[in-house]
């Protein structure tokens, strides 16, 4: 490529001059190339590891002038091809002008210009892509992609120098991370060392510190244990790596991959040596930490954040901490943890004001809200900027009529503008928080059932006064007033102060009365409730009455939801969960409705209205349990491994017992599932949902840590796994909580605590404190760290079931032994992966939908395909290789949807590799048949191919052949089946479209699965027969297949004596298929029909060539065959029935109106078909070629009367020892599998050859 003009001092130190002229020098890099000796091996490693440009630009252009000794660099380049296209573009363009100028000063700008005017018009043509990478690193991205023969669509996120540990000794290479791959490269005095590790395939991923490995990064994927050491900032390295395997494994689970953010913030300037990517993914993790400590929506941005003070009224204290800014919010977090946290929505802001500075107060700014509460930040660096920045985000919240600024020290004042919100429920209330009602309850059309607008337990409990209920009523009374204490000083709604003590608030239990609105505040659902008015009441409408998998579901569970609580025994509670559950199944297709749902759904409902339950399942399913509730429930497997790393490192005893008794995996997922409320009692449980949605999945840990510590003893005394799970059933039933102001609902589990001594009641608050006192050391940074490491062991062994599943389902008598199997698989599915990869623009089908059953997850398509059969086959044929595998790929695609699964991919294979010659060669009659041989490729095989597709008519058309009149009655009916199963085929094309909003019907499959079970084995009578033109195709076939064997002229000579024999015998039934069909033919006969192409004709040696030039064996076969349709059309001239075909005569009517068989075999048999000697056949067909029958014979016109059958091929081959020989010879598809996994990445084109005698 061009380069600006640079100085060089010392031009020839490590270059070797190639070409001069009086104004440029060519060079190459010592060591590059052939040669080079110990300097070049001297210089390769100093290349490498001192980064040097010339690893990936062995060439370059020098400018000089004659007197000069200062250089100049205009070109380098990666191969000899592209620095000679330079060399020769500046010998043709500026030498001869350079010669007029009299000053070499000139000169010397004359070129300097003339070369940034060629890089100015270049990088003009790429600036619409935004490319901001600075020019060091697309230098190494160029060098990554030459190293590992990486596609353009792999991009380079960063690379960092470091050791790779190969045995005991460090490598010192560089470590490139792509967004699918890791690489190493090493070359160190002559060893070399390229590693390539997917991402899909890492199973681990630690930093540690070992005596061996000083402070090292661990990568493990199935079969190899990876360690590289010595970063420069291992920190910044192991982060970006956890990000690239997590996208990996979000890959693997639903099929995202990995897409640019275009919504992240750009910086003004690119930084140096940092890719647009990493920058993006800095920004993207930065964003989900935020979203996830403020509970904010997924689609808030991180704009920026800075640090400040926070003047907090309650203890008059100026606290330091970190102010953040985004689209929709202004947040704060105090740098002590527990100190204090605020959030501030914009839709509440009504002014942002600059105060006066002071020496006590340092550039202070104030922002007051609907709800009279004024917040006031100081010590911030940059305030006139973030007070625009706040302006600008203030004019895009929607509903704002911004007022005039009024100049001084106001930023901007925004007109109150309420949300539109009618009077409150009960108690008035400021609007910003959810006690007062977002809006009328929606109105559904769903016949006379009412809808819960309001808590189902304010609807269905007597609302007797407090005093009745004695101590109980004094408690509650008493929560109720320390929370109304609580909101005069700390605000009330989304902007009030949260801090230490709103948690010991929490942990004292939330009174019922503010249950429901403290939920929607500590979750984040009130944030996207406000912001989406009337979404719920539209989902509602719109998936009302929709059938799918998910609402089967539904309504199998609905009855099972909290059956002993009074408010879902009636149709009220039942309707309005149907509903909320049918909405969210409509919103989120991908995880519909997964069990468990059902209870914590039913428990929103008892304390909030319909709206307000739908909106806490969304922050539940989408925010503070991700991945929970999916069709695999990934995220709760990650939690329950969580659970298990902390048992053995708190409960080190205990957890071994657990391992033993396997108990840990039975009883956590119900526990995660469900937040604890299927299997303690109902008013226990849901105070551990109060500290829930303010703490996180947390406190679900340490509740469950705690559960196991209280029990040890019993546990470690238990001798199996039900007496364990017996413990803990009764000690979680009879956790009470004594405060409860409800009435005691039966829990279903109490059927365990029946026996001679209950144990004790344990008091929920208390197991509360414990967990607490003893396990409150979890922070939620290192939860997400665990998370990350379990993620990686559950996706994989997820990964490993579906392979398993997937080679379980292939049937036996397939051919592949179980590993040959699973190594099929793992090359199926890279190629799946690499088209979501580098795919592009190829079918979008290709995305993986893993609510389908494991064997359709994934499929590839034609393009893919064609692919694998190349690398895979061991039936190469050259450049004839993509046709074969194009009608391979049509001949397994029965659906026609374009794509295969691992089943049928598996077959087609399974066909090639094993059975015997009758199965190989049956598999390849088939690909010379419809569907696998389509019109295009043999036009004029039309009437062929019009009969044995579907849209075959009853009756004959004009274009029906004599060859359907005489065909077997059993193939007649084929096209009847085949529309049907077109049919068929739509339905399931029907189906996939609905997949969109439902999960398939797994019926369906069921019905397909019965289908396959009855599908009768294929004998070769049910084959139909082949025509003149498909079996010119299918020899073409088999020349092409013998080109690169060892006996190839042997090969040939025998297929030129079976081509010649099947020619006449196909000529010789034509002669019965004429007398027995003559009647029907004279009304359906319209003539004869020249399709052929020029490319498809049969070959033949063209009239006016010289014979000789026929003697080079590619051409070999073309020539036999020629000879072979010669010889076929001279014996049909013959007519008269005697001669060579005379035997087969004496067969009767009735035995042709059967397949021929016996004819084929006869003729066979009594040898009466003798072919000449063809060791002269080049002169013959030279000379015969002239004779116009001949010519005109070959011309392209092809016999559709002519037809012959899959036994007779069969026969004659048989006939010829050597390709019995080829046919039978057994090939190892392991040894394929290894070089196809070593190519899997060569899709770039190869580096040019470098040309033979280069000095070094």
């Amino acid at each position: 490529m061009w380069l600006g003009p640079e100085e060089v001092l010392v031009a020839n130190a490590l270059w070797v001059t190639e070409r001069a002229n009086p104004f440029f020098v060519l060079q190459r890099r010592r060591g590059h190339g052939k040669g080079g000796g110990l300097t070049g091996l001297l210089v390769g490693t100093l290349d490498v590891v001192l980064d040097s440009s010339a690893r990936v630009a062995p060439y370059r252009i020098l400018h000089q002038t004659q007197d000069s000794q200062v250089y100049w660099t205009v070109a380098c380049g990666s191969s000899r091809k592209e620095i000679t296209k330079h060399w020769e573009w500046l010998e043709n363009n500026l030498l001869q002008t350079l010669s007029i100028f009299d000053s070499e000063e000139d000169i010397t700008t004359f070129v300097k210009g003339k070369i940034h005017g060629i890089i100015a018009e270049e990088n003009k043509n790429l600036q619409p892509q935004g490319d901001e990478d600075p020019g060091k690193f697309k230098e190494a991205e160029l060098k990554m992609r030459k190293q590992f023969g990486m596609p353009e669509g792999e991009k380079l996120v960063n690379y960092y120098s470091c050791s790779f540990w190969k045995g005991r000794v460090p490598r010192q290479g560089w470590l490139y991370l792509t967004v699918n791959h890791l690489c190493f490269y090493s070359f160190l005095l002559g060893k070399e060392v390229s590693l390539v590790v997917q991402w899909v395939d890492v199973t681990r991923l630690e930093k540690n510190a070992t005596l061996l490995f000083p402070e090292s990064i661990r990568v493990d994927t199935r079969d190899q244990e990876l360690f590289f050491s010595m970063f420069l900032n291992i920190g910044e390295t192991f982060k970006l790596m956890e990000q690239l395997a997590n996208l990996a494994m979000r890959q693997l689970l639903d099929s995202e991959g990995f897409l640019e953010d275009k919504a992240l913030p750009r910086p003004i300037r690119p930084h140096k040596n940092i890719s647009a990517l990493k920058r993006d993914l800095d920004a993207r993790a930065k964003n989900e930490c935020y979203r996830a400590t403020f509970r904010l929506p997924k689609d808030e941005r991180l704009d920026g954040h800075t640090g400040c003070t926070l003047w907090t009224p309650f203890n008059k204290l100026h606290i330091p901490g970190q102010m953040f800014i985004s689209n929709n919010y202004i947040c704060f977090a105090s740098k002590e943890e527990d100190a204090c946290r605020l959030i501030i929505p914009l839709r509440e802001v009504t002014i942002v004001e600059k105060a006066d500075s002071s020496s006590v107060l340092p550039s202070p700014l104030s922002i007051s809200t609907k709800s009279k509460m004024t917040f006031l930040f100081a010590n911030l660096k940059d305030r006139d900027f973030l007070v625009q920045r706040i302006s600008d985000f203030l004019q895009k919240t929607p509903s704002k009529q911004l007022g005039s600024n009024t100049g001084g020290a106001k930023a901007n004042i925004v007109d109150p503008g309420p949300e539109s919100l009618p009077a409150p429920r009960e108690a008035p209330e400021p609007p910003t928080n959810p006690s007062s009602p977002l809006s009328s309850p929606p109105s559904f059309n769903t016949q006379e059932v009412p809808t819960a607008s309001q808590g189902l337990l304010k609807v269905f409990q007597k609302n007797s006064p407090m005093e009745d209920l004695g101590a109980k009523g004094a408690k509650e009374k008493m929560k109720e007033e320390s929370w109304s204490i609580h909101f005069f000083e700390y605000g009330r709604g989304m902007c009030m102060y949260r801090t230490a003590k709103t948690r010991e608030l929490v942990l004292k239990g939330i009174p019922e009365s503010l249950r429901g609105e403290l939920w929607l505040l500590f979750s984040g659902a009130w944030n996207e409730m406000v912001t989406h008015p009337g979404y719920y009441a539209e989902l509602v409408e719109k998936s009302m009455g929709k059938y799918s998998l998910a609402t089967e579901e539904i309504e199998r569970d609905l009855h099972r939801s909290m059956p002993e609580h009074p408010a879902f025994q009636n149709e009220l509670g039942i309707a309005a969960l149907r509903r909320v559950l049918t909405a969210y199944a409509f919103r989120n297709p991908t995880i519909g409705y997964c069990q468990a749902m059902n209870i914590v759904t039913s428990v929103l409902l008892l304390y909030g209205s319909e709206e307000e339950a739908f909106w806490l399942l969304v922050a539940l399913c989408e925010r503070m349990l991700p991945d929970y509730y999916n069709t695999r429930v990934v995220g709760a497997l990650v939690d329950q491994g969580i659970f298990e790393e902390l048992t053995r490192d708190i409960l080190p005893r205990l957890s071994e017992k657990m391992q033993e008794l396997g108990v840990i995996s039975s009883i956590s997922l119900s526990w995660f599932l469900t937040l604890f409320l299927s299997v303690m009692p109902f008013e226990s449980a849901v105070v551990i949902v109060d500290c829930f949605f303010y703490e996180g999945i947390k406190v679900i840990l340490q509740v469950a840590l705690a559960v196991l510590d209280a029990n040890m003893d019993q546990l470690l005394d238990c001798s199996d796994e039900g007496e364990a799970m017996t413990v803990l059933g009764r000690y979680l039933d009879n956790v009470v909580n004594r405060q409860s102001i409800s009435p005691p609902i039966p829990h279903l589990h109490a059927l365990l605590t029946s026996g001679d001594d209950p144990p004790a009641e344990v008091d929920i608050f208390d197991l509360l404190k414990v967990s607490y006192e003893k396990f409150s050391s979890l922070r939620a940074e290192d939860i997400e760290q665990m998370r990350f490491k379990q993620r990686l062991k559950v996706i994989q062994s997820l990964e490993d079931t579906a392979k398993r599943s997937v080679v379980r389902a292939i049937p036996g008598d397939i051919g592949f032994s179980i590993e040959e199997l699973e190594d099929l698989y793992m090359v199926f599915k890279a190629k799946h992966l690499a088209s979501q990869y580098w795919g592009g623009s190829r079918s979008a089908a290709i995305h993986r939908d893993p609510s389908l059953p494991y064997l359709e997850q994934y499929r590839i398509d034609a393009s893919q395909f064609r692919e694998l059969f190349a690398s895979l086959t061991p039936w190469a044929c050259g450049s004839h290789t993509p046709v074969l595998a194009g009608r391979m790929f049509r001949l397994l695609d029965q659906n026609k949807d374009s794509l295969i699964n691992f089943k049928e991919f598996v077959t087609g294979m399974s066909g090639m590799y094993h059975g015997d010659l009758t199965e190989k060669l049956k598999a390849l009659y088939k690909l010379h048949l419809p569907p696998a041989l389509i019109p295009e490729e043999a036009e004029s095989a039309l009437e062929a191919t019009h009969y044995f597709t579907e849209d075959s008519s009853s009756e004959a058309s004009p274009l029906a052949s004599d060859l359907d009149l005489f065909l077997p009655w059993e193939a007649q009916e084929a096209p009847a089946q085949e529309q049907q199963e077109g049919s068929g085929n739509e339905d399931a094309q029907e189906r996939r479209e609905e997949k969109g909003t439902s999960p398939p019907d797994y019926r369906h499959y069921l019905r397909l699965w019965a289908k396959e079970k009855e599908a009768q084995k294929e004998t070769i009578k049910d084959l139909p027969k082949m025509n003149q033109e498909q079996f010119i195709e299918l020899c073409k076939t088999l020349y092409n297949m013998f080109s690169e064997d060892p006996m190839e002229q042997d090969l040939y000579h025998a297929i030129a004596t079976v081509a010649s024999l099947l020619l006449r015998i196909g000529e010789v039934g034509k002669k019965f298929s004429a007398r027995t069909a003559k009647k029907p033919r004279d009304g359906a006969h319209s003539g004869d029909h020249n399709s052929a192409t020029e490319e498809d004709e049969p070959p033949r040696a063209k009239p006016h060539q010289d014979p000789t030039q026929e003697c080079h064996p590619p051409a070999a076969g073309d020539t036999h065959l020629g000879k072979a349709l010669h010889d076929s059309h001279v014996i049909a001239e013959g007519g008269s029935g005697e001669g060579q075909g005379s035997p087969s005569l004496l067969l009767s009517d009735d035995e042709t109106k059967d397949d021929m068989s016996m004819s084929s075999y006869s003729v066979v048999s009594t040898g009466s078909l003798q072919c000449e000697d063809l060791t002269d056949d080049t002169v013959l067909v030279g000379g015969e070629a002239c004779s116009p029958t001949a010519t005109s014979r070959i011309g392209g016109t092809v016999d559709t009367d002519w037809c012959i059958s899959f036994e007779q091929i069969l026969a004659s081959i048989l006939t010829e020892s050597v390709l019995v020989n080829f046919f039978e010879k057994r090939v190892d598809i392991r040894l394929k599998i290894k070089d196809q996994k070593k190519v899997e990445r060569q899709f770039s084109t190869s580096s040019d050859h470098e040309p033979p005698g280069v000095s070094g």
